[in-house]
């Protein structure tokens, strides 16, 4: 660590109690904090809050497909300037845990990975696959490297003690071809010589010296796979992740706590929070698919960077009383006592009179009333004291002494003004930088994923004699797409749209339709809505229109459109005007005033502009308005936006139980995300731009500029 004008160099290793620093084993409680999920301005906020939340350590992912968007061309710029970010959590003085994967899940389009990797020749994702392989390890060698030369590893007196590599591959591990790459995969890491400790998450055959580690709501029931190993919990769930259409998922920190605690008595020695900031999904980052633009994850600092109360002190108040008790816990194995039927005491012992208790109660409904060492103690339900002398009660994970954060989103004083509107011209897709084919295409194969939006388009010929055009039934269209959502137009016409879900991703359209003798043009916007990001060989499942596209009803029968000729447009007009640059922006005709508030018609882009906010409270768009689209401010895009009403059970929320995602549900019968960040570091004092695209009809007269204010 650096201390002065010295470097110190630090030794990291591990026994079976615990991270060794220094020769001292340490309790360490850390936090995922991704840095592309927020920006650079807001770094040292963050991480400086994490601190005093009683943290010693902050993790985080590196984003393959942030940082090699195309082979060979890094960005460590802007917020996947991943230097500045570890720099940042050096100087605040904290420790960092880097998980280099490069495979991370964590709802991140692709799982992280680049979408060219799936067109190396060859290539079988994370398996013992020569071309994976060759490409995984440059470039966990290239950021291992970087780490090297900027000393951040603990060994050369840096903040990094731990790394990972890979990432939950357990669940999906199968033959012998995956314990194979497992043991490659080990062996690659190791041979960097970083100098600290790696772990693999999930992986039960982590081949030595790798520590294998748990992810779950709880992982009490968890030991590594040999007695030499310390026992860590690299993600426990702070919460859950949001889908568009879906409700709010909250965990109640007294069940977290709960876990925590349980975690502890157990052996367990480090423990990661997921997410101790969750941040947003800016840009095309989401993945899933159907996952929010908003990653707040229920975690104790929200989306916008202010602690959620109880959450944040009551955790707080969990560390300090975790730190009370470390020596005793790195010292000795616990003894077990029963207390009563659903009770137990995990006491552990530093010699010369010290002793620190846990004292749980597991029953789910009632408190128990329990003695320990000759003393009376009261535990409620589903809840674990803390004793860091054996006596006296220093906390209770049950026991919420902390208010609740008063959150509000309020008016900010900003209005929008000079709006304009700028009709998608549907009547020339087709005429520019298309390509030709036989057939359906998978949608990535054809956008490379540079874009979320794809035109397919095929012309149909209508014999004059068909009874339809003389007054008989409409023929129907039907439409199977491999997701997430398609708008259908024939002749220019719209005639609706079908999305998918997270559950089923297929799509299906049917609608009759009006065609006319000779030539008709069919036309299918297919949508994505964030790539896959997890499951075995993600990197093989399908993509858009590649199902069934059909005419039903014809005085022939039925007509197969799949096998016919098709034209491929990737995205939209405005995006080729770039509509969303500040210097682009006023290049087209706009209609502006009034009228451009008026028509709420779909496929629509719009226009306005708004002075940033007095004061410093976090920003964000209120979108409730609108249907469903992108949004841009200066250029920078603020994400996806959705205003899907969401569906689902919600009702009262107990924190006594085993969690689960579906137990502590809100937000139902309203859209799952209305509000979208603005970071202020993306605004200027005066005639900020936002651009927004509308695909389903919405009203731009009603979109406002909203501060988020939070009292406790």
């Amino acid at each position: 660590m650096l201390i002065g004008s010295s470097i110190i160099q630090c030794s990291v290793t591990y026994d079976k109690k615990a991270i060794v620093v220094n020769g001292h084993r340490r309790i360490l409680l850390s936090g995922s904090i991704h840095y592309p999920r927020s920006t650079p301005e807001m770094w040292e906020d963050l991480i400086k809050k994490a601190k005093d939340g009683g943290l010693d350590v902050i993790d985080t992912y590196v984003f393959w497909n942030g940082h090699e968007p195309s082979p060979g061309i890094y960005n460590f710029e802007g917020r996947y300037d991943l230097v500045r970010f570890i720099k940042t959590v050096q100087e605040v003085g904290l420790y960092v845990h880097l998980r280099i994967g490069p495979y991370v899940c964590a709802e991140w389009n692709f799982g992280g990975f680049p979408v060219w990797l799936k067109y190396v020749p060859g290539i079988s994702f994370r398996t013992d696959n020569g071309p994976f392989k060759d490409a995984m390890q440059g470039f966990t060698h290239k950021i291992v490297q970087m780490m090297k030369d900027h000393q951040f590893f603990a060994s050369q007196g840096g903040p990094i003690i731990l790394s990972q590599i890979e990432n939950e591959f357990g669940p999906i591990l199968k033959g012998s071809s995956d314990h194979s790459y497992v043991n490659w995969a080990a062996k690659m890491a190791v041979g960097l010589n970083t100098g600290v400790p790696w772990v693999m998450c999930k992986e039960d055959d982590a081949p030595d010296p790798i520590i294998n580690t748990c992810n779950g709501f709880y992982c009490d029931y968890f030991t590594p796979n040999k007695p030499y190993k310390p026992t860590m919990w690299t993600e426990a769930w702070t919460g859950w992740f949001t889908l568009f259409g879906g409700t709010i998922r909250k965990r109640p920190v007294e069940d977290l706590a709960f876990g925590v605690t349980r975690f502890i008595q157990n052996g367990g020695s480090y423990i990661n929070y997921y997410m101790y900031h969750g941040g947003t999904n800016f840009g095309r980052t989401a993945g899933g698919p159907f996952i929010t633009t908003s990653y707040d994850y229920d975690a104790p600092i929200d989306e916008y960077g202010l602690v959620q109360e109880p959450k944040y002190s009551h955790l707080k108040q969990l560390h300090q009383a975790i730190k009370q008790c470390e020596s005793a816990l790195v010292s000795s194995d616990a003894t077990v006592t029963k207390l009563g039927r659903y009770g137990e005491a995990h006491v552990f012992s530093a010699g010369k009179g010290s002793c620190a208790a846990f004292l749980s109660n597991y029953h789910m409904n009632a408190p128990a009333k329990v003695v320990f060492n000759k003393r009376q103690y009261t535990l409620p339900a589903w809840s674990t004291s803390i004793l860091p002398d054996c006596e006296n009660v220093v906390y209770n994970t049950a026991t919420v002494v902390s208010k609740t954060s008063n959150v509000e989103m309020v008016p900010s004083g900003s209005v929008v003004y000079s709006v304009a509107r700028y009709d998608e011209d549907i009547a020339t897709y087709g005429d520019r930088g298309t390509i030709t084919a036989l057939g359906l295409l998978d949608q990535i194969n054809v956008t490379r994923d540079t874009n979320d939006y794809l035109w397919y388009i095929t012309s149909v010929d209508i014999k004059e004699s068909e009874s339809f055009l003389r007054g008989g039934k409409l023929p129907t269209l039907t439409v199977d797409s491999a997701g997430h959502a398609v708008h259908v137009f024939v002749n220019g016409h719209f005639y609706g749209s079908a999305f998918g879900t997270r559950e089923n991703r297929k799509v299906s359209f049917s609608a009759p339709v009006n065609l006319r003798g000779g030539a008709n043009r069919v036309a299918l916007l297919s949508v994505a809505v964030g790539l896959p990001n997890d499951g075995p060989h993600f990197e093989t499942w399908a993509t858009g229109v590649v199902g069934s596209v059909a005419l039903h009803g014809l005085d022939e029968g039925n007509k197969d459109l799949s096998r016919q000729k098709w034209t491929y447009q990737v995205g939209l007009r405005g995006e080729a005007l770039n509509l969303i640059s500040p210097t682009e922006a006023s290049s087209v005709d706009w209609i502006k005033g009034s009228l451009a508030k008026q028509n709420k018609q779909p496929f629509t882009w719009y226009k306005a502009y708004f002075d940033s906010p007095s004061g410093n409270e976090p920003l964000a768009l209120d979108l409730e308005s609108m249907g469903k689209g992108q949004a841009w401010i200066n250029g920078e895009s603020l994400g996806r936006y959705w205003t899907a009403i969401a569906k689902g059970n919600c009702g009262s929320c107990n924190y006594a139980g085993p969690y689960r995602q579906a137990n502590c549900q809100s937000g139902c019968g309203e859209p799952t995300q209305r509000w979208y960040h603005v970071p202020r570091s993306w605004l200027k004092p005066r005639g900020n731009l936002l651009v927004l695209f509308e695909e389903l009809g919405g009203d731009i007269s009603k979109v406002s500029v909203v501060k988020r204010s939070s009292v406790h």
